[in-house]
């Protein structure tokens, strides 16, 4: 029993992560959750309960949530590089061409905004639904793996709060989209209003920024973790 499970601690710690990297993947992660919480100083007209971050480039610092974007995706792949050689499980393998996927989707964003759907769309498809799954299947490699193995249960944990904000979202836009027909006589306002009518519950906005934090907190501990000193097997 002994002896299996030092072949299985040798095993799992086997092929060393980028340093370097990871670093920049918590350095770029960080920097995007600056420029993220700088829009809400910025761009006040845009109410963070219900407005999506995406509509920041409807204001004057869309420039600021071009940056936002790049420096999320430049964490993503970042990350994505760092732990390369530490993922040998085939769902692991699937976890990192679905996170690579989710950096261009986070990337693609950035140059396709609100007014450009077609392209935003895919880029939506690719990072909003892309990363929980990517987290979820390395997290499931990471697990046993040192320098992650100490914090298993906070990893697992952020990986299902990455999925249930999504479905947050899909849930309070769909519930918001019926409140609002039903104050506009059953139609949708052709633009945002400035302010929600009585009875609309409006939520997706944090939902939406759920999200954005979920995702950069897994990124952060994986990167954060992957930068410590390696214990011996």
């Amino acid at each position: 029993m002994q002896n299996g499970a030092a072949r299985e601690a040798t095993l799992t710690v086997r092929g060393p992560v980028s340093r370097p990297a990871a670093a920049l993947a918590v350095v770029a992660t960080l920097a995007a959750l600056i420029l993220l919480a700088a829009l809400h100083g910025l761009s006040p007209e845009f109410n963070p309960s219900w407005r999506m971050i995406s509509e920041y480039a409807l204001g004057h610092y869309g420039w600021v949530l071009s940056a936002f974007f790049l420096c999320w995706a430049a964490g993503t792949w970042a990350l994505a590089f760092a732990i390369a050689p530490a993922i040998r499980t085939p769902a692991g393998k699937a976890g990192m061409v679905l996170l690579v996927l989710a950096g261009c989707g986070e990337a693609l964003a950035a140059f396709f905004d609100v007014n450009h759907m077609g392209g935003h769309a895919i880029a939506g498809i690719l990072g909003v639904f892309g990363f929980p799954a990517a987290a979820l299947l390395l997290t499931s490699s990471l697990r046993r793996t040192e320098p992650w193995r100490a914090n298993a249960r906070a990893l697992r944990c952020l990986a299902h709060l990455s999925w249930i904000s999504v479905a947050l979202l899909a849930a309070s836009l769909a519930l918001m989209t019926v409140q609002l027909r039903a104050a506009n006589g059953g139609h949708l306002p052709r633009h945002a209003p400035k302010s929600l009518p009585a009875g609309v519950l409006g939520i997706a906005g944090w939902a939406d920024r759920l999200i954005v934090a979920a995702n950069c907190a897994w990124v952060l501990l994986v990167g954060w973790r992957a930068i410590q000193p390696r214990r011996p097997a």
